[in-house]
């Protein structure tokens, strides 16, 4: 039995962590944040995709007691008017229905698992380095604790820490666009707070999505073009209502309820810039692997985030499962995730670019119009990958 580092308590790490104890490794989480993370993140949806790996690590509980699902998507133009309509994920299996859901309690709905399981999660654990060798690896702490395993997975997000120490010349790059996020407490229209339904918006200013929950709030998410990304000051200094006072002059020119969902949130609007990590980035380095958005983030375009790193949690197990040793394992898990997920980074951030994409070429690259075969068979556990 190999013993497992791994580095961040996101969804990609605390899902690596699931599927590892599963295959039956000995795995350990190391977190920076001194808790679960609760309060931290915007919303976000897991995809079909992402519930079919969710649900092969026996978590669709956990996750589904937090959050909502989403059955339909609305397509709306400038105008106001409905110009698509169309399900979302798998009717037929109430499993593999999307679902928004806060970021924070993801990630703490998958902690909280991980513990039930004996899986142990470290809290307040920040990396300081990494030693590599030929015996093992070593993670070295801020606190000077130390940590030391067979393979050290960096899940540790788009900053991460694993990547700067092992690819330092790996950095992301910005993809274009600003995204918000928010939360409407006091927003309501006749015919716009339809159950279960996400809609999206092709605003002449900013792309705007929003969808409602069950307690009756409006979460919502917009895009804005900009030529250069806000710096990190920017973002700290900013007044509690500078976002929100930018963004409703733009959405006020088109005829729809986005103006007016901003203007009705009260809470904190968050923002980032839509970042990505240069398709060909590096993933291993002796005795470590990045997986999740440490490896290959994507701008948000797709939202497909949360989806690819519970994919990859689940292929990664499988193939350490089923190869002869640790260095086939990991050229395998590459060679099955490369495709499929820089596609994802291509689409994404042509998206936020409003460039047009090729159709997807090879085995594995993601398709939005059904569910992928090829897909299904590796992410399936009792299918072994050859």
């Amino acid at each position: 039995m190999a013993r497992l580092l791994v580095i961040g308590g996101g969804v990609a790490g605390t899902a690596a962590a699931l599927a590892l104890d599963k295959a039956g490794q000995e795995v350990a989480v190391y977190e920076a944040h001194p808790d679960s993370a609760e309060d931290i993140g915007a919303f976000l949806t897991l995809a079909g995709n992402g519930l079919r790996a969710l649900a092969q690590l026996d978590a669709t509980s956990a996750v589904t007691a937090v959050g909502f699902p989403l059955t339909t998507l609305r397509l709306v133009d400038a105008g106001g008017g409905e110009v698509a309509r169309a399900p979302l994920g798998e009717a037929d299996d109430p499993r593999l229905r999307y679902r928004c859901l806060r970021r924070g309690e993801l990630n703490a709905a998958l902690q909280a698992e991980a513990v039930r399981r004996g899986v142990a999660v470290v809290h307040g654990a920040r990396l300081a380095s990494v030693e590599s060798g030929a015996a093992g690896v070593t993670a070295h702490f801020t606190d000077g604790s130390t940590a030391t395993g067979d393979l050290l997975i960096g899940a540790d997000g788009l900053n991460s820490t694993v990547r700067r120490l092992t690819a330092p010349d790996a950095r992301p790059r910005y993809a274009g666009q600003r995204v918000f996020y928010g939360c409407a407490t006091r927003w309501s229209a006749a015919g716009e707070d339809e159950a279960a339904c996400i809609t999206m918006i092709r605003g002449s200013a900013a792309a705007f999505g929003h969808t409602r929950s069950p307690d009756g709030e409006t979460y919502w998410f917009a895009r804005v073009d900009a030529d250069h990304p806000l710096t990190a000051d920017e973002i700290a200094h900013a007044t509690p209502t500078r976002w929100r006072d930018l963004l409703i002059p733009l959405l006020r020119e088109d005829a729809t309820p986005a103006a007016d969902i901003v203007a009705a949130t009260t809470a904190p609007v968050l923002v980032t810039n839509a970042t990505e990590m240069p398709n060909g980035t590096p993933w291993r380095s002796g005795r470590t692997l990045l997986v999740g958005d440490a490896a290959h983030a994507a701008s948000p375009a797709t939202g497909q985030g949360a989806s690819m790193a519970l994919e990859d949690a689940v292929i990664l197990a499988k193939c350490l499962r089923d190869a002869p040793d640790t260095e086939s394992a990991l050229a395998h898990y590459e060679t099955l995730r490369r495709p499929r997920v820089e596609h994802n980074t291509t689409v994404s951030g042509n998206i936020s670019r409003g460039v047009h994409t090729p159709p997807p070429r090879g085995p594995g690259a993601p398709s939005p119009a059904r569910p992928d075969e090829e897909l299904t068979r590796q992410l399936e556990w009792t299918t072994a990958l050859r």
